[in-house]
């Protein structure tokens, strides 16, 4: 039984950093990783502008646009927490990412996973070529944006 408590013990303190962010060691290294974060909010937003077009009559219903530019947000959200798993904190980075990101990251992951969830939900209403539901999918995804926004980015 002494094993097994010692060995899960063990187990949890290796793990610990998988759960808790990683403080950056180095300016350069919260530069960096900042720069990557920013890289993947960009093809986030350049992905939702058409959608948000689309939703508001500024541009045709295209499935194929929706189809397309919902996989790849999707995606870009399964990336998010590994962009935001190194604290970049205690180094004076150009970021718009609030303290609280990494406060609060299983909130945070929540908030990506519901923009995955949602940008899944648009897919298959793209896919399905449903005109009668596309703006409200859309909505949807972009609600899930301002939630993380409005919690974990500054004005």
């Amino acid at each position: 039984m002494k094993k097994i408590l010692t060995s899960l013990t063990i187990a949890a303190i290796l793990a610990t950093p998988l759960v808790f962010a990683k403080e950056a060691s180095s300016e350069k290294q919260a530069n960096t990783a900042v720069d990557f974060r920013k890289a993947v909010l960009q093809l986030v937003r350049s992905n939702m502008g058409p959608l948000g077009a689309m939703a508001k009559g500024q541009i045709d219903y295209d499935a194929d646009v929706m189809t397309t530019n919902s996989l790849r947000i999707g995606q870009l959200a399964s990336m998010m927490g590994d962009y935001f798993a190194l604290d970049t904190r205690k180094f004076p980075v150009k970021t718009d990412a609030r303290d609280i990101v990494w406060e609060e990251m299983d909130d945070f992951k929540s908030k990506t996973q519901d923009l995955i969830n949602a940008a899944a939900s648009l897919q298959k209403v793209a896919m399905a070529k449903d005109e009668s539901n596309y703006r409200k999918a859309i909505g949807d995804l972009g609600s899930t944006c301002k939630a993380c926004h409005d919690k974990f980015k500054k004005d």
